[in-house]
């Protein structure tokens, strides 16, 4: 009868961690956790006579990945090592810990740090020595290699089944349910919910527009889906908005296909709107200008796009226009009073001419009064000097970021640290110090350059001048163009219907350089 040697020595309390990616088999009365744990308590029995026993608390992680730390069992683990709960921590294979190298070389950090040793009972190393250190970080460049593989292998099979017509996961959209009753989830329609699809379809193409569907949804108080994660948890059911209602309508899925990045396959589940529906509003909503607001714009010449705000909503007004007897009138609205009604902004519909007209008259008013001169001048002055001061507080930052970590790799460098989290620490810095070197010199040459250009109010009368002859010979594109590069923000007070133009410091010179070009 063989005994096992009595330990003379301290005690070494070994934790055992176990994790197995997928939920699949834990349900079984002997799973891989079990068999992880088995050979882990086998192991740390072979080693009673260093003085090693087994800790009770069990520290299993069913169905995480390998690739992120939030991981409940593992942050348990991690609490318990600095209560100085724990001396060793034992798993079945170094990729039960992590398949990541930087979260790895951050956990064993922390044991470091609280004087806990690391044991893998299938791959057995010392990393007190550099040929251990060497074999753990190959081992995990391998282990996070398989990891991308099988990443890249799920991406290919996604791509796969919706080739195929086959839903493949995601978030269940109002008017289907998920049938999981077959080996492959499949979507089917919900009868009660596909009413409401239907009826937001057709609204849309009664009402013409977003805003007056969402007033309909909302009398009838419809939701989104309301639907449960695999944990139990409620989700969706909100109100609806014009996003939501956009997002309904250009479903491909309604029309019984499935997008695949930039293609449309033919789904396996039946269309709850008919193609030829579906087709008339996706070209109802382009003719609306969703999604082509830049050429319509353009094309109507609306010379303060990006410009015009409201102050009252301090948000943007955006270009607008109806057609009446085949006559166009152009406005500028404000984005409150798209999204969410009349009765939610002050300022009125713009007409777009004459608030465009107002402006230009503006700029061209400060070549003959020397008082909206000065205003002009003191504005850039301000804002110049303000400009500075961000910048040079930024400097600031930089510059004391960089001390700070060129000091910590001076004190790491002399350090011996069996671990490799000094190493790893060091190549962290080295990234921060490159990307802060990159940051710092584009804040300097800012600085250089706003430092030169002081603008004169002499400079301001000779480039509205400059302007006046200019802007007659520009057409629509190019007139936007330079309002744009003279002006960074414009606003509307519906208080008393003023505008105030807000010019950039360096307008000035861009169209003295713009005058030359032109003479040469």
């Amino acid at each position: 009868m063989s005994t096992q040697p009595k330990s003379t020595g301290p005690k070494n309390r070994c934790a055992i961690y176990t994790r197995k990616s997928c939920e699949e088999g834990l349900e079984l009365e002997f799973n891989s956790l079990h068999a992880q744990r088995e050979s882990a308590e086998a192991f740390i029995a072979s080693q009673q006579h260093e003085g090693w026993e087994c800790l009770p608390d069990r520290y299993d992680d069913g169905g995480f990945s390998g690739g992120s730390l939030e991981r409940p069992a593992l942050n348990r683990l991690l609490e318990d090592i600095k209560t100085g709960r724990i001396d060793c921590v034992v798993v079945y294979k170094v990729d039960r810990l992590s398949r990541s190298l930087l979260d790895f070389s951050r956990i064993m950090e922390t044991f470091d740090k609280h004087g806990v040793s690391f044991v893998s009972v299938t791959q057995q190393f010392n990393t007190t020595h550099s040929m251990g250190r060497l074999t753990l970080n190959i081992l995990l460049s391998f282990a996070q290699f398989e990891r991308e593989i099988i990443g890249e292998r799920i991406r290919d099979k996604i791509a796969a089944q919706r080739r195929k017509g086959k839903w493949a996961g995601g978030v269940p959209i109002l008017g289907y349910d998920v049938d999981r009753s077959n080996t492959s989830p499949k979507l089917v329609i919900n009868a009660e919910e596909a009413v409401m699809v239907r009826r937001i379809f057709s609204l849309y193409q009664e009402l013409g527009s977003l805003l007056p569907v969402v007033n309909e949804v909302n009398k009838r108080v419809w939701q989104n889906k309301v639907w449960k994660t695999k944990k139990g948890l409620t989700r969706g059911g909100k109100a609806f908005d014009k996003c939501s209602i956009y997002s309904l309508l250009t479903n491909p899925l309604y029309a019984g296909l499935i997008r695949h990045k930039d293609l449309l396959h033919k789904g396996e589940h039946e269309n709850l709107i008919a193609p030829e529906v579906f087709e008339a509003v996706q070209k109802q909503l382009k003719q609306n200008g969703r999604g082509q607001g830049n050429h319509l714009i353009n094309k109507h010449g609306a010379l303060l796009k990006g410009l015009l705000h409201c102050s009252a909503c301090d948000r943007a007004m955006v270009h607008t226009f109806t057609q009446k007897d085949e006559k166009l009138y152009r406005y500028y609205t404000c984005t409150n009073v798209i999204k969410n009604g009349r009765g939610k902004c002050p300022s009125p519909h713009l007409p777009a001419g004459e608030i465009e007209k107002a402006v230009i008259e503006q700029i061209r008013a400060i070549g003959a009064d020397f008082e909206i001169q000065n205003q002009v001048a003191a504005q850039m002055k301000e804002g110049q000097t303000k400009r500075l001061e961000e910048l040079q507080t930024n400097r600031r930052q930089l510059e004391r970021q960089l001390s700070r970590d060129h000091a910590e790799i001076g004190k790491l460098a002399v350090l011996n640290d069996p671990t490799g989290a000094t190493s790893a620490r060091i190549a962290d810095l080295h990234v921060r110090i490159t990307k802060c070197e990159s940051d710092l010199s584009r804040v300097v040459a800012a600085v250089t350059e706003l430092e030169r250009s002081v603008t004169e109010k002499a400079e301001i009368a000779e480039t509205v001048l400059n302007f006046e002859s200019i802007w007659e010979a520009l057409n629509s594109r190019e007139k936007s163009r330079l309002i744009r590069l003279m002006v960074s923000r414009i606003e509307f007070n519906a208080k008393d219907t003023s505008i105030s133009v807000t010019f950039y410091p360096e307008a000035i010179r861009s169209i003295k350089v713009k005058r030359k070009d032109d003479a040469a």
